[in-house]
C-alpha cells in the first residue's frame, strides 16, 4: 500500500537511506539561516543603511533560529520531529513570498525572524531525531545532518547570486519560495513513512555509560558551562561567516568574489563536519570540541595580517576545514552525558546560546567596522571570545577526565 510504514531498524541500510533523505531536506530548509547573508549588500543599498544596522535581519534570523532549536526540540522529545516538518516548511514557503512586500529594514527584520524560527527544525531537533537511528556510527550521522547547515550555506549563493547581480533581492526570494514548494513534498513523504524498528533500541551504550558514569557537576551545571561556551565559540565564528563578502567588496573585489569565498568556506566546513564526526566516534566528542575550537582560533588570526584575494581564499578554505566539528561536538556530548529523553530540548538551549553568540558576534564586527572603517579590530575581539571558549572546554575536559579515574579506580 502507498501509505504503509517502512520499519527502520538501527543502524541498517534504510537507516542510512533515511539519514540521505533527512540531509537533502535539512539542506533545503536551512535556507532561511543562510539567504539572509546574501542580500545583505542589496538591502544596504535599497534601504541606504550603515553597516551595523545591516546586521539587523540577520541578527533577528539568528534569533529565530535559537528559539526555535528550543521550541521545537523541546516539542520533537514529546511528539515527535513530523509536525514541526510540515509547519517549518509551510512557513518557509509563505513567508519567502510575503516577505517581497517589506519596505523597510525592520519589516524585513521581522520576516527574517520567521525563516530563522522556521529553519531551526532543520539543525538541532534534526540532530537529535536521528540519534534514535545509529548507534555504531551515531557521531557520523550527526555531523552528516549538520552539515548540511553549511552545505546549504555553501549551495544557496550560487543559485541565488543570478538574481543578485543587480540587487533584486526580492526575485530571490520567490525562487526560494516556489524551489521549496516544488522539491519538499516528495521528500517528506519518504521521510515521514520510514519509522524506527523497535524503540526500546535507542537504549544504546551511550545509555548503558549514564548508568555507570557520574558527572562531577550537576547537570544543570554542566548544560551552563557548555551554554556559555557556545556563546565563544560562535562570536569568533561569525565574523568571516558574516562578513566575508562586505570585506571583500571593501577590498575592491566584486559581489560574485564574495559569494565563491562564502560558499567554499561552508562547503569545506560541511565536509569537515562529516570528517569530525568520523574523529569524534575515534577519539570522543569532547575531545573534537576541544580540538576544533583550538584550530579555529589559529585561522581567525589569520585574517588579521593577510587580505589579497589568494589569502582570503585559502584562509577561508582553512577556516571551514577547522571549525565544522564544533557545533556538532556540542550535541554528541549532551547525547552522551546527559538524560536521553531530553536531548533535543537541550541541544537546542546550546544552539540557543550558539546562535547569540553568532548574532552579538556578527553586530559587534559590523560596529567595530563602523567606527574604525576596518575588520582588524573585529578579528582580534573574535580570537579573543574563542579563546574564552577554549579555556571553559579545557575545565570540563579536566572534570570529566577526573571522574573517568575514579569511575575506573
Amino acid at each position: 500500500m502507498i501509505y504503509r510504514k517502512i520499519s527502520t531498524p538501527i543502524d541498517s541500510k534504510l537507516a542510512w537511506i533515511r539519514l540521505s533523505l533527512v540531509c537533502l531536506m535539512c539542506l533545503i530548509g536551512c535556507v532561511g539561516m543562510w539567504s539572509v547573508v546574501i542580500i545583505m549588500p542589496a538591502i544596504q543599498t535599497e534601504f541606504k543603511i550603515d553597516r551595523s544596522v545591516t546586521t539587523i535581519p540577520y541578527i533577528l534570523t539568528m534569533l529565530g533560529f535559537g528559539l526555535g532549536n528550543v521550541f521545537v526540540g523541546k516539542y520533537v522529545d514529546k511528539y515527535g520531529i513530523i509536525k514541526p516538518i510540515i509547519f517549518a516548511f509551510i512557513s518557509l514557503i509563505i513567508v519567502y513570498f510575503i516577505s517581497i512586500f517589506a519596505t523597510n529594514i525592520m519589516i524585513l527584520s521581522f520576516f527574517q525572524f520567521i525563516l530563522g524560527f522556521s529553519s531551526a527544525t532543520f539543525f538541532g531537533p534534526m540532530m537529535a531525531d536521528i540519534t534514535k537511528f545509529f548507534a555504531k556510527k551515531k557521531g557520523l550521522a550527526v555531523s552528516m545532518v549538520a552539515s548540511s547547515q553549511h552545505l546549504a550555506g555553501a549551495t544557496w549563493p550560487f543559485l541565488l547570486h543570478f538574481f543578485l547581480s543587480d540587487g533584486n533581492w526580492r526575485i530571490a526570494h520567490i525562487f526560494i519560495g516556489v524551489f521549496c514548494f516544488i522539491t519538499v513534498p516528495p521528500l517528506c513523504y519518504f521521510i515521514f513513512k520510514m519509522k524506527l524498528e523497535n524503540k526500546e533500541q535507542v537504549l544504546n551504550k551511550d545509555a548503558n555509560f549514564q548508568i555507570n558514569f557520574k558527572l562531577p557537576i550537576s547537570n544543570k551545571s554542566f548544560q551552563i558551562l557548555l551554554m556559555i561556551a557556545g556563546v565563544g565559540c560562535c562570536v569568533s565564528m561569525s565574523t568571516p561567516q558574516v562578513h566575508i563578502i562586505p570585506l571583500c567588496i571593501d577590498n575592491g573585489y566584486n559581489l560574485e568574489i564574495g559569494t565563491n569565498i562564502l560558499s567554499i568556506m561552508l562547503f569545506c566546513a560541511a565536509v569537515s563536519r562529516i570528517i569530525y564526526g568520523y574523529i569524534a566516534d575515534k577519539i570522543g566528542p569532547l575531545e573534537t570540541l576541544l580540538l576544533a575550537s583550538s584550530l579555529q582560533a589559529i585561522t581567525i588570526f589569520m585574517y588579521i595580517p593577510f587580505n589579497d584575494l589568494t589569502s582570503l581564499y585559502i584562509i577561508s578554505i582553512l577556516f571551514g576545514l577547522v571549525q565544522g566539528g564544533i557545533v556538532p561536538s556540542y550535541a554528541l556530548i549532551i547525547s552522551k552525558y546527559l538524560p536521553k529523553n531530553e536531548v533535543a530540548e537541550r541541544v537546542g538551549l546550546v544552539i540557543l546560546m550558539t546562535v547569540i553568540g553568532m548574532s552579538i558576534g556578527g553586530w559587534m564586527s559590523g560596529k567595530i567596522f563602523d567606527l574604525t572603517n576596518s575588520y582588524t579590530l573585529g578579528f582580534l575581539n573574535s580570537f579573543v571570545w574563542n579563546i574564552s571558549n577554549i579555556i571553559i572546554i579545557v575545565i570540563i575536559f579536566l572534570m570529566i577526565k577526573k571522574s573517568d579515574k575514579k569511575l575506573h579506580v
